[in-house]
């Protein structure tokens, strides 16, 4: 058997000449106002149309786990697939195509031409709040499996995003700092996945970052760094598609339009507008450059099927182009993500051959776990989607057991940091009165709620109050908990408890704190009597611009009852009388969000010791981890059998059951490294000084910091075991592949590996190649990842697997000459399941003067 890598498909071509020249001569017609007009969008959500260009509005939505849809249909509910961390670790190109094939249908049930995704900024660290929403630590597997994803959508007729260029890879201060990265590192790891995507799959659209970008030559917010935005990607890239801002990311008018931006989003208000056509009169930005960048929008209004014929005076305005009906969602659908899914997850251990379970042999089974009981299904922030439907992981695993086994539920313990929402059983008369500027009383609101949020607040009110009465009746202490975003009062009984004087405006929205504001903790005894407050909380509305206006406040409430111990003494009873125990543990909306980084990557303590106690109790004990990015695991090597099952999107409890209990092999492998401790992590946090953040690390993220370091992880970068055992046999050189002639550097060698399954079960491996470092060449990676593979064999079945190896991993930057400097000399290849695990060996000898055509000697 042989599984070959299938060849680089070309990037979409480009409208016809002639088609670009009529559109070049309708947009010198117009005049310059309506022109500028284009340049920002119409809504939140959708571009201009211009009827005498046959410009038709153009759609975009978030769509990083899913096509959220642009909110116009209330209640509207969508795919939501595993994170794409989850989808980073299959390995899988063809998966991750099939994956984008399922979001451009998705988006063309909601009426969406562009989806903001994928988002292929590196996990540079464990604490990023957005590490769930990235694909891999690595370049070269995050560009492969972006250019898939890019493919998957835009083969359907539905525009993708790259987002964000570039160097957007944390959230503390996102809006503000500047990544100082020397041009090498920039050059060879945080646009090398951009490059690759844009040569190899074109992507119709690119997000600009809110971050800046200290080049060495250059220090500017991305969006007017001409060098990169302009220079790199338009000038030597040749990239044809549309610039788009990230949201409310725009903040001057000259500085951005000469920089290389495109679109301002979201409108119909910004920096340009009559701003820009200012600037333009003054000559301050060059008309050239205003048209250039319609005619980018008309390439993608093209590429979607968003371009007709233009109006002539005196005729009818052009209908928009007629779309097949798409598909309605179905089971199908749901498939394609439980095998994301499935075949993401990441066996880590399985020391004593525990799984798969066999179902038709057990009595009962336990569910432990504070994220057995509430699954923390997708990360926060703008990738969020209300899901069609969701399987928890009880509705997965009982669906999946045979009748007569016994499953109980068991949390074990809450594992949050702050209360849950107050039972509106609670609650009487929650009352909202909105009021204008002066104190009068313009509408009014009722609801039984502690989640209070108002968007799209009227223009007029520019305060809330909220009132209502709050009963505790259980004897004990309660935890009042109260947080609200702006400037606002909370009072109880007349007597202020928490105030805020917050000013801002959108930065409340792009660092989540309308989500999840501060909070202040009020403990309340209650005796005999019912305790009775009444609470007044005094709003002030935030305008957010584009976002609309809005009000934020939360009302939590924690009563008497169970402690921790006592839930964990009862999971543990339950694990001692099943066949087997499965424990859940994880993270939740708290931790993980667009918005905000992690402090840490710990747990809560209860959930350490909840798994100690239950794998102490049962000798057969599954753990699960159901978290996007890295947490620290003390117990790793004590449990019998550790899964990674991520953000696992809608499919959860389906996709666990069917890994648990055999029907599918967890076939992943880690897409970034996990670490054995807090100090062993190349780069602990995302901080900026004095504003700027710097990539001190250079070359060594990920992986390669580890090795950089000698650092031994609790399990490595491309780490997973599956179902089944492997030998690799033999490697050797194929011929050579046809010379590279786009910017991202081609195809170079190509090697086969033969492996054999030396297990009882069909499995599917992922081979994986690392070229090493030559000796004695300080400052260089000790090896990179410079390609993979994935092959599916039967037991006891051989197959030959074939790896082309980009030409760019055999190339340096040279910033000196602005150019790729190909290597020379003898360097080593290293072949094997993970960046430790490395069984084959090949040195190659590189000729600098033939630029690559390399000669393999095998060792």
């Amino acid at each position: 058997m042989s599984a070959l890598s299938p060849a680089r498909p070309a990037p979409p071509a480009r409208p016809e000449a002639a088609d670009e020249s009529r559109w070049g001569a309708l947009i010198e017609a117009l005049d310059l106002t309506a022109k500028v007009r284009l340049l920002t969008g119409a809504s939140l959500w959708t571009l201009h149309g211009e009827p005498r260009l046959g410009l038709h509005p153009v759609v975009t939505s978030d769509g990083p786990q899913g096509v959220r849809g642009t909110g116009e249909v209330p209640g509207e509910t969508g795919l939501l697939a595993p994170a794409p961390s989850a989808t980073g670790a299959t390995w899988d190109t063809e998966l991750a195509e099939r994956l984008g094939r399922v979001f451009a249908a998705e988006a063309r049930r909601k009426k969406v031409d562009v989806v903001l995704a994928p988002l292929v900024n590196l996990q540079r660290t464990p604490v990023a709040g957005r590490h769930f929403e990235c694909l891999s630590e690595d370049p070269l597997l995050s560009g492969a499996l972006g250019a898939a994803l890019v493919r998957g959508l835009q083969d359907e007729g539905v525009a993708a995003c790259l987002k964000h260029f570039v160097a957007n890879d944390s959230e503390t201060d996102r809006t503000r700092y500047r990544a100082r990265i020397d041009p090498r590192t920039l050059r060879e790891v945080y646009l090398a996945p951009f490059e690759r995507i844009l040569a190899e799959a074109g992507p119709w659209s690119v997000m600009g970052a809110y971050s800046g970008l200290d080049d060495g030559t250059e220090s500017a917010p991305l969006l007017e760094h001409r060098r990169v935005l302009r220079g790199v990607l338009k000038d030597e890239w040749g990239y044809d598609g549309a610039v788009i801002s990230d949201w409310a990311a725009t903040r001057t008018t000259a500085a951005t339009a000469v920089a290389g931006l495109d679109l301002v989003m979201p409108g119909p208000d910004g920096p340009w507008g009559d701003a820009l056509v200012g600037a333009v009169r003054r000559g301050e930005v060059d008309e050239a450059a205003v048209d250039d960048k319609v005619l980018r929008l008309m390439r993608l209004a093209a590429r979607v099927g968003k371009l007709t014929e233009p109006w002539t005076p005196g005729g009818q305005p052009p209908p928009p182009p007629a779309a097949p009906a798409p598909a309605p969602v179905g089971e199908a659908d749901f498939a394609a993500l439980r095998e994301v899914l499935s075949r993401g997850t990441v066996l880590l251990r399985d020391e004593r051959a525990l799984l798969p379970l066999d179902p038709d042999r057990l009595g009962s089974v336990a569910l432990i776990g504070p994220n057995a009981v509430e699954p923390y299904l997708q990360g926060g922030g703008s990738a969020h989607v209300p899901a069609v439907r969701t399987v928890g992981y009880a509705e997965g695993l009982r669906a999946a057991l045979p009748d007569g086994v016994r499953l109980t539920v068991h949390r074990g313990g809450s594992s949050r940091r702050h209360a849950p929402f107050v039972d509106p059983a609670r609650l009487t008369g929650m009352r909202a009165a909105y009021l204008s500027e002066d104190g009068t009383p313009v509408g009014e609101e009722v609801r039984r709620t502690g989640d209070w949020g108002a968007f799209d607040v009227p223009d007029g009110v520019t305060d809330m109050v909220l009132t209502g009465r709050i009963t505790l009746a259980e004897p004990g202490e309660h935890l009042l908990e109260f947080g609200c975003a702006g400037r606002f009062t909370v009072a109880l009984d007349g007597t202020p408890v928490h105030t805020g004087e917050d000013d801002r405006g959108v930065e409340l929205i792009l660092e989540s704190g309308h989500h999840h504001p501060g909070t202040h903790r009020r403990t309340v005894r209650v005796d005999a009597a019912p305790v009775r407050l009444d609470l007044r909380i005094d709003l002030r509305v935030v305008d957010a611009d584009s976002y609309g206006r809005f009000v934020t406040a939360h009302v939590r409430h924690l009563p008497p009852g169970p402690g921790v111990e006592d839930e964990i003494a009862e999971a543990v009873g339950a694990a001692r009388a099943a066949d087997v125990a499965v424990v859940v543990v994880g993270t939740n909306e708290e931790v993980e969000s667009e918005g905000w980084d992690r402090p840490d990557l710990e747990l809560t303590p209860q959930q350490h010791r909840l798994v100690r106690a239950v794998a102490a109790a049962n000798p057969r004990t599954v753990v699960v981890v159901n978290a996007g990015a890295p947490v620290l695991l003390p117990w790793a090597g004590e449990v019998p059998a550790l899964l990674w099952a991520w953000l696992p999107g809608q499919e959860a409890g389906h996709a666990l059951a069917d890994v648990l209990f055999g029907r599918a092999e967890p076939s992943g492998r880690l897409p970034w490294t996990l670490p054995a401790r807090a100090e062993d992590v190349p780069v602990p946090d995302a901080v900026p000084v004095d504003g700027v953040l710097d990539y001190h690390e250079g070359l060594h993220v990920g992986h390669r910091g580890y090795d950089r370091a000698g650092t031994e992880p609790a399990f490595p970068f491309g780490h997973g075991l599956g179902w089944t055992t492997w030998s690799y046999d033999r490697a050797e050189a194929l011929a050579p592949s046809a010379p590279a002639t786009d910017a991202a550097g081609g195809d170079g060698p190509r090697i086969a590996v033969t492996l054999t399954n030396t297990g009882p079960r069909t499995g599917r491996e992922v081979v994986q190649a690392y070229l090493e470092a030559p000796d004695g060449a300080p400052g260089e990676p000790v090896r990179v990842l410079a390609g993979f593979a994935v092959a599916e064999v039967p037991a006891g079945g051989t197959a030959t697997v074939a790896l082309t190896l980009p030409r760019r991993v055999f190339q340096s930057w040279d910033e000196e000459r602005r150019s790729w400097r190909p290597a020379a000399g003898r360097r080593r290849l290293r072949v094997g399941r993970s960046s430790r695990d490395l069984r084959l060996t090949l040195d190659l000898d590189l000729d600098l003067d033939l630029d690559l055509d390399l000669d393999l000697d095998l060792d």
